[in-house]
């Protein structure tokens, strides 16, 4: 465990230089930077109990209503985001996360349901969009897609964020074993987890992958500029 956090950090501290040699180019060029692009580091525990990240950049152009609410989820910090199990993790097919671990949580965030946004991008590999369940019904949960599933397009899935091939690299880690969710597989029940929170996922799917941090990139520089 000890190795593998300090290739984690490593690896931190390497992302980092590279994104402000990028960013002191771009300043010396004259550039100006592309408000509507946003880097954030997820930190995940994956199947093989390794920690590993991948960095998943937020387009507030392709759909700004999703790129706001993910962001204002990110802010929230471990309050939001500490031990949210990747719940429903079908290969070849998709990702999907978000549900707090603590139901008086997910409670809250259950209820704050956004108008959709229109669909700009299609739902190609990397792409994540949020899940929905009718119209003007996204939440919190969300979803990476694994495969080009564009059929999802005209269902009104709307991305709002990328993540490239060495983050998928990562993302193809996460824990898949259990499948479809209940009742058509064997996997978790989402009205169990609501109910239930974490205690529920780890007495009955102690594999799944989840997140330990969720970070934007230019907060983790300013906390780490002493450090480099």
């Amino acid at each position: 465990i000890i190795h593998n956090m300090m290739q984690l950090r490593y690896f931190l501290i390497l992302l980092i230089s590279i994104f402000l040699v990028a960013s002191k180019a771009q300043e010396e060029e004259g550039l100006s930077k592309d408000e509507s692009k946003i880097p954030v580091l997820f930190e995940v525990q994956l199947k093989s109990g390794e920690l590993d990240s991948f960095v998943m950049e937020i387009h507030s152009d392709w759909a700004p209503t999703g790129a706001e609410r993910f962001l204002e989820l990110v802010d929230e910090g471990e309050a939001f985001w500490k031990g949210i199990r990747f719940f429903r993790v079908i290969s070849g097919f998709m990702a999907q996360f978000g549900i707090p671990g603590k139901p008086d949580v997910a409670a809250i965030w259950k209820e704050r349901k956004l108008t959709d946004d229109p669909v700009k991008e299609s739902n190609k590999r990397g792409y994540v969009s949020f899940a929905t369940s009718g119209e003007n019904s996204r939440t919190t949960q969300m979803f990476i897609n694994l495969a080009d599933n564009t059929n999802l397009d005209g269902m009104g899935f709307s991305p709002f964020a990328y993540i490239d091939a060495k983050g998928m690299d990562v993302v193809e880690r996460i824990y898949s074993g259990y499948g479809e969710g209940a009742p058509n597989g064997k996997g978790p029940d989402q009205g169990q987890i609501q109910s239930e929170g974490n205690k529920y996922l780890k007495r009955q799917f102690p594999k799944l992958s989840y997140i330990k941090s969720v970070k934007r990139l230019s907060k983790i520089i300013e906390d780490t500029k002493v450090e480099l």
